[in-house]
């Protein structure tokens, strides 16, 4: 099933059709015709946070679209009926590596890790993940259809992830053993999306050499091979308007414009973070890319949350008895702030037009907030925060659902068939024998 017949069906089930007569009218050339003229673009953003969370301040005792939104999810209220919270999902990838571990790098891969030499706790030690994760399988399966292919494809943010490179700091996978790093500086960001002035200036100088070069072997050359360098000569011509006309591209959404010199370190990560959502939403707006990853932190980081008047670091903070009053507070406010950041995004999506198309950018994005554990001092993989925002993937929206433990393996399946790509399974096969997670649309 392709991103065409996807529009084919969006546009049948509009028009009232029912499901049992879809693949009989699906093909017909007026319906692909008008399906075409129909499609929306889907875009997909998944945001982590690390170290659990605190259960009875986040999930909604309600079930349904009738819930009341905890201290945690509080700030969510104005986005309420473009929300989904997912309670009972759970990651069951079994083998090496500690909860922390498998939590992070079998999070969007749903598959094993292979053995290594990366010590976790009192647990075997372990490698990188065995699988592609879902980020880069969606990517994949747009970048292969013209009509959906972009220039990068997906787009990677970090923000205070640091130096090292483990299975406890690496969410997306290119394949087995393929762990992809996010960009976490800013700066980096801008230049690898927009390019960098330096670089236009060299490419103007060997435009003019190229140019010369043309020139003279023209006189040497036959009749029928001029006719080939012209075609070259207004390759040549073309670029250097482009250059002359300011180097730039046309965008549909202006570049923004960062504030310089902040340095990437741990008292800047507020500031970090909005400027990679920036860099995150104009690059949607544009087109450069569907899909898009913003990791916050790491799992087992020593991130500490000054700027909340915290000064204990967020990991050592998840490891306290629920006893520890004040403890639980300070994580209470930390996942509050990582939720703040999450309506920041949502915000930004939601105020910016959708280029040559209806509604905004939030109507056509689904935003992912997840986390590589349930409950940090507990270290379970049970119930992993998952709560969806926004309309990209299609789902019912506005509602609270609750899960007797389903494999989170179902869930990726589920968002792969919500961007168009429908698969049956996802990572390790077993975990998916039940199929797509269903209740979602």
């Amino acid at each position: 099933m392709n991103h065409r017949n996807l529009g084919r069906r969006e546009l049948l089930r509009k028009l009232g059709v029912s499901a049992a007569a879809i693949p009989f009218l699906s093909n017909l050339p007026s319906i692909a015709s008008a399906a075409k003229a129909n499609r929306r673009k889907q875009r997909l953003v998944i945001m982590f946070s690390p170290n659990g969370t605190v259960p009875d301040e986040f999930w909604p005792d309600q079930e349904g679209s009738d819930f009341e939104l905890k201290r945690i999810l509080a700030p969510l209220q104005p986005y309420k009926d473009r929300l989904l919270t997912l309670h009972g999902i759970c990651n069951k990838v079994k083998g090496d590596g500690d909860s922390h571990m498998r939590g992070m790098s079998c999070l969007l891969t749903g598959t094993h890790l292979f053995p290594g030499n990366i010590q976790g706790g009192s647990h075997t030690p372990a490698g990188w993940a065995s699988g592609i994760s879902i980020d880069q399988e969606i990517k994949n399966f747009l970048q292969s259809n013209p009509e959906t292919q972009t220039r990068f494809g997906e787009l990677l943010f970090g923000v205070n992830v640091g130096d090292r490179a483990d299975p406890w700091t690496r969410l997306s996978y290119a394949g087995p053993n393929k762990p992809v790093a996010p960009i976490e500086d800013p700066y980096r960001m801008f230049e690898k999306m927009y390019g960098r002035v330096e670089d236009q200036a060299t490419i103007r100088s060997v435009l003019d050499s190229v140019q010369e070069d043309l020139r003279r072997v023209r006189g040497l050359i036959s009749r029928e091979d001029r006719r080939l360098l012209d075609e070259h000569e207004s390759f040549v011509r073309e670029m250097e308007k482009e250059l002359k006309a300011g180097g730039k591209q046309t965008y549909a959404v202006s570049v923004p414009e960062l504030e310089s010199g902040v340095k990437n370190e741990n008292d800047n990560a507020p500031l970090l973070g909005k400027m990679q959502i920036e860099l995150m939403v104009n690059g949607l707006a544009n087109d450069m890319n569907r899909v898009a990853v913003l990791q916050y932190t790491k799992s087992v980081g020593g991130a500490r949350m000054n700027w909340l008047g915290i000064d204990e670091n967020h990991h050592s903070l998840s490891h306290e008895p629920d006893d520890n009053k004040a403890a639980k507070e300070k994580l209470v406010k930390i996942n509050t702030w990582f939720c703040e950041q999450l309506v920041y995004l949502a915000k930004r999506l939601d105020e910016t037009p959708e280029p040559g198309g209806q509604g905004s950018l939030l109507d056509n994005t689904t935003i992912v907030w997840t986390n590589e554990l349930g409950k940090g001092n507990s270290h379970t993989l049970n119930n992993i925060p998952f709560v969806m925002l926004g309309g990209g993937l299609g789902f019912k929206m506005g509602r609270s659902l609750k899960y007797n433990k389903q494999n989170h393996n179902r869930l990726l399946a589920a968002i792969a068939n919500g961007m168009g790509h429908e698969i049956t399974t996802f990572g390790d096969p077993n975990l998916c024998s039940d199929g797509v997670l269903t209740d979602l649309s």
